[in-house]
């Protein structure tokens, strides 16, 4: 079992940044992937970014490319995303994910999740 847990959340006005953690503890982190997604009220769980175990391959949405950048500390067991020029539309609940043979955008081959961490755009 992987327990996740998110923070770095809260309102941002329009152009502004946030970085949001995921702290990861129960397994070796270092043997997963690692996931943010994100939910807007009504929606679909949608994919935003994703990591390897060494960090050294990254995938995004096409909407944050440029924008959001997926980072890793295996150090200290923590996932980052740290969010740039932050616009409305990235409102929505945040979720980081993991998994130890999946990387990529389906939300339903992810194995453990964390509770998620609210993020507000105000235009």
């Amino acid at each position: 079992q992987v327990q996740l847990v998110e923070s770095g959340g809260g309102l941002v006005q329009a152009g502004g940044s946030l970085r949001l953690s995921c702290a990861a503890s129960g397994r070796t982190f270092s043997n997963y992937f690692m996931g943010w997604f994100r939910q807007a009220p009504g929606k679909e769980r949608d994919f935003v970014a994703v990591i390897s175990w060494s960090g050294g391959r990254t995938a995004y949405a096409d909407s944050v490319k440029g924008r959001f950048t997926i980072s890793r500390d295996n150090a200290k067991n923590t996932v980052y995303l740290q969010m740039n020029s932050l616009k409305p539309e990235d409102t929505a609940v945040y979720y980081c994910a993991a998994d130890r043979s999946y990387f990529g955008v389906y939300y339903r081959n992810y194995n453990y999740w964390g509770q998620g961490t609210q993020v507000t755009v105000s235009s």
